[in-house]
């Protein structure tokens, strides 16, 4: 299962809004990596949006396929589990990790009920996440394994361009030193063939050399 994240690192960020019964609902997705950066963006709207009575928040760290996964939602006053949790729903329903979301409520003066809530918090929401994705803001989030490979300068630039054109294996990038050693990224579990495509493109001369494993940001598929 694919999961996403806003494109830009750490920061990144998409905005939408929504108008029911002249209450606006602002809502700002923002990609983060800890529940610090989380709280500091609720913060954040609170100082952007002082004259709002509510900064409801949702956000997810981490993968669905780890343990440690972290899931929390606040309502900030509005009534109990018409606005988190919602959120919360929305953000996993679309396998959306290692961002926040707030939306912002101005009270518009009439009533919504518990489902108009619901409704009005879950839409801000959906409609940032249909902003991100209109936008190409999203990018895969993917574990892959890491490689090294070691070249001649004189070979880099060609062999790195050959790398590049492998449909199963990311450049990650290349520093120059007494060497230029290439950085790679490939799919858990695609390591034999990472090797024998490498092999055949270095006529066996160079080997790669593993170096561990992280989460990567990939164009979706």
């Amino acid at each position: 299962m694919a999961e996403f994240t806003l494109r830009g690192g750490v920061g990144a960020a998409i905005d939408a809004e929504r108008e029911v019964k002249r209450s606006r609902f602002l809502c700002r997705i923002v990609r983060v990596d800890s529940e610090e950066l989380a709280l500091d963006t609720i913060d954040a709207a609170r100082e952007e949006h002082g004259g709002a009575r509510h900064h409801c928040s949702a956000f997810v760290l981490g993968s669905e396929t780890l343990p440690d996964q972290i899931r929390r939602s606040h309502d900030d006053g509005e009534p109990s589990g018409t606005a988190g949790r919602p959120m919360l729903d929305v953000l996993a329903g679309n396998n959306v990790i290692d961002c926040i979301a707030v939306v912002t409520r101005y009270f518009g003066g009439t009533l919504l009920g518990t489902g108009g809530l619901i409704r009005a918090y879950s839409d801000a929401v959906s409609a940032a996440i249909d902003a991100a994705r209109t936008a190409k803001q999203f990018v895969a989030r993917e574990r892959r394994e890491l490689y090294t490979l070691s070249l001649p300068h004189a070979d880099a630039g060609r062999i790195e361009s050959e790398l590049r054109q492998l449909g199963n294996v990311t450049v990650l990038g290349t520093e120059y030193g007494s060497s230029a050693v290439v950085s790679l990224a490939s799919a858990l579990g695609n390591e034999s063939s990472v090797h024998e495509r490498v092999a055949g493109i270095t006529s066996g001369s160079h080997l790669l050399e593993s170096a561990g494993s992280e989460w990567v940001d990939v164009e979706p598929s």
